[in-house]
């Protein structure tokens, strides 16, 4: 019925686009986030084109007031989905004025405390219209101009070229003025504001590239926005077509939904990508990164005219950040990836049936498959047919709306390649041609390779010991060497024991990690080898590491613990969270300090910390005491995040804890103290 519905909307609004076309927006806004609201007068430019009754504005539980038509007062109809315009339009061109406020319930965010959080919107689809009043239907193409009045203190930052700021009469108060130049669909439409700072580059072909982060992280813009010049020249040159907006600029904010979001020359993303040197070694945004600079072409310059066809949009982002990979990390880095994938997406074939070209279809498959696909396109029409298709493509439908046909029609143009059997195999068929992917993958020769490696699994150990020797004194990549560490798992110390010396010496971080993963016993001859994993730079090897040394070698935990106090790890605190559940747990270890050592693991479960972070310390305070009555508040206040990864793991383990008659006496008592809204939430578990 969802489905169904969306249709019927999405097909009311496509008749209105024909007859209205709404050319631009100006938009004087507040947002206020002691209020958690937003409001602001907003101007419309519009074109009625034929006769029409309605015309339609979405706008999701918003208050309006002095609404104007070409200068004059008009009645409306507010739906509380929509604001319905019936008087005062005539044929041609129009202005709609007014005023309106809201308390979004979702797309605008309010993070942490108004004197210092951040407030941020996620429009992805069809949601803008819950801060803004827009249009949900992506076929409505609008040039957006903002103008935001916040604290002086604080960094706005909204779509386009920020052309003036001023300050009112007291000075506290700052307005910034973004104005685009070109149309974009309302999901695009974007505010973040916070304590950001700044730093600026400039590409080859002069497009200015702003990078944000928060005052506290201003030591890490190289490790975060790494490789971001290089990407955008490349993606310039690989596709052939000038970077399609004036300005480019990233910013990282707290709790976002997903690891990032193509706003249209703005992008959103996870602080959980924001890096430092070591970091970097294993959670890098460089892919991220790539894939929404990607989105600014396909997706946000032209775009899917219905869920149908959004391959267009997350198969080519995906397709062109894995060849801004290739064009940074190597031919065999790219190979790997798309094995990967295609190992991924061969497993999910026998339970996800839904094809490319479907609105339901899943996010794998819209973003893997669908790159696949390209790859698969590009290495039967040839590089240079390809890259002349995609030109020609851009060229024709930019600022503009598209389905498959459109681009498949472009690559007709430029080959002979039948692309009716491609469309009905890739596009419309479920599952995924593995052997077809193989075959391609097959012709580079590390792939080749490696699939060679991986057919000796259960060959045993003693013939294939030679093959691993020859590897790992090699110069091989590194997943040839990962995957002899993880043939070697089950083969008794003594037998390996030179091997894996051999391969802690290659200092590869990716195979030093797969000993630590794979290494359940450390034997004492190989003790002091195994401790300088707690020097690598990587903050995933050292937690793994320090945990499994903590376990085996308790006569030494106190050392341990000594030599790794001062660790935080990444932004989530993953490294800091393991050091205090482990001094915690460790008998006698500075006793005078426990109480200390509890009250900070306790803080990382407050709203005062990311989801992560806060998810994180929840588990580890039950696992040090299951009856842990101080959680239980941080828990339940989990029910109310708007993050609904958190949401969803803090709802499931109520529920388990509510299965024992000790816990569920627990949240009853709790319930009289909680906030409204908390106790709503915790009432319909209980």
């Amino acid at each position: 019925m969802k489905y169904f519905l969306l249709f019927l909307s999405s097909f009311a609004f496509a008749q209105q686009s024909e007859k209205v076309d709404f050319i631009s927006l100006h938009a004087n806004l507040k947002p206020n986030a002691i209020e958690k609201s937003i409001s602001g007068n907003v101007t419309y430019d519009f074109v009625v084109k034929s006769k029409t009754d309605t015309i339609k504005i979405d706008a999701i539980r918003m208050e309006f007031s002095d609404v104007r038509i070409n200068g004059e007062s008009v009645q409306y109809k507010n739906s509380g989905k929509t604001l319905n315009l019936f008087e005062g339009f005539k044929k041609g061109k129009n202005k709609l004025e007014f005023s309106y406020s809201a308390q979004p319930k979702q797309t605008m965010y309010f993070v942490g405390d108004p004197s210092t959080g951040q407030i941020w919107t996620q429009g992805q689809g069809k949601y803008t219209s819950h801060w803004l009043p827009s249009f949900d239907d992506v076929n409505e193409k609008v040039i957006f101009n903002l103008s935001i009045n916040y604290r002086n203190d604080f960094e706005v930052l909204s779509n386009g070229v920020l052309k003036s700021t001023s300050y009112n009469n007291k000075g506290n108060i700052k307005t910034w003025n973004y104005q685009m130049q070109k149309p974009m669909s309302s999901y695009l439409v974007m505010l973040a504001i916070g304590k950001f700072v700044k730093k600026t580059e400039t590409t080859k072909s002069g497009t200015p590239l702003e990078f944000y982060l928060k005052e506290e992280d201003k030591n890490k813009f190289a490790s975060t926005y790494k490789y971001s010049k290089e990407i955008f020249d490349f993606f310039e040159h690989e596709i052939g077509v000038k970077y399609p907006w004036e300005v480019y600029r990233q910013v990282p904010v707290m709790d976002f939904l997903y690891a990032g979001m193509e706003n249209t020359t703005s992008t959103v993303f996870a602080q959980d990508f924001v890096v430092d040197e070591i970091g970097f070694n294993d959670r890098t945004y460089v892919n991220v990164n790539a894939h929404e600079l990607a989105h600014q072409w396909f997706g946000d310059m032209v775009t899917a005219q219905t869920g149908k066809h959004h391959w267009l949009q997350e198969g080519f982002a995906t397709y062109y950040a894995l060849l801004a990979e290739k064009e940074l990390f190597g031919e065999d880095h790219f190979n790997f990836e798309l094995y990967q994938t295609a190992e991924t997406l061969q497993r999910a074939s026998k339970s996800d049936t839904i094809p490319l070209m479907n609105e339901k279809a899943s996010s794998l498959t819209f973003y893997q498959k669908g790159a696949w696909a390209l790859h698969y396109l590009r290495k039967n029409i040839g590089d240079k047919n390809f890259k002349k298709a995609v030109k020609r493509y851009l060229k024709k439908y930019g600022f503009k709306n598209v389905n498959t046909d459109n681009f498949l029609a472009e690559v007709n143009k430029v080959s002979k390649f039948e692309t009716n059997n491609f469309k009905k195999n890739w596009l419309e068929a479920p599952g995924f041609r593995v052997n077809e992917a193989l075959d391609i993958l097959k012709k580079n020769k590390f792939i080749s390779d490696y699939l060679s490696l991986v057919e000796q699994t259960e060959k045993p150990f003693s013939e294939k010991k030679s093959d691993f020797e020859g590897i790992l004194n090699s110069d091989a990549f590194y997943p040839m060497k990962e995957e002899v560490i993880y043939q070697l798992t089950e083969v008794p110390f003594e037998e390996k024991n030179d091997l894996l010396t051999k391969a802690m010496q290659t200092n590869n971080i990716k195979v030093r990690q797969a000993i630590a993963v794979t290494m359940k016993q450390i034997p004492t001859d190989f003790k002091a080898e195994y401790s300088t994993l707690l020097n690598d730079n990587s903050y995933l090897t050292r937690e793994i590491a320090l945990k499994n040394l903590m376990a085996q070698f308790p006569e030494e935990r106190f050392a341990l613990l000594e030599k790794t106090s001062g660790w935080v790890g990444f932004s989530d605190k993953n490294l800091r969270i393991a050091w205090l559940t482990l001094a915690l747990a460790t008998k006698d270890y500075q006793n005078e300090n426990k109480i200390v050592y509890y009250d900070e693991l306790l803080a990382y479960s407050t709203p005062s910390f990311e989801a992560n972070t806060r998810q994180n310390a929840i588990v580890n305070l039950l696992f040090l005491n299951k009856a842990d009555k101080n959680v239980l508040p941080n828990l339940v206040n989990g029910l109310t995040h708007h993050k609904w990864q958190f949401t969803k793991f803090c709802r499931e383990k109520i529920r388990e804890m509510l299965k024992q008659d000790t816990f569920r006496k627990y949240f009853r008592e709790l319930l009289p103290t909680l906030p409204e809204n908390e106790k709503i939430q915790l009432q319909k578990l209980l």
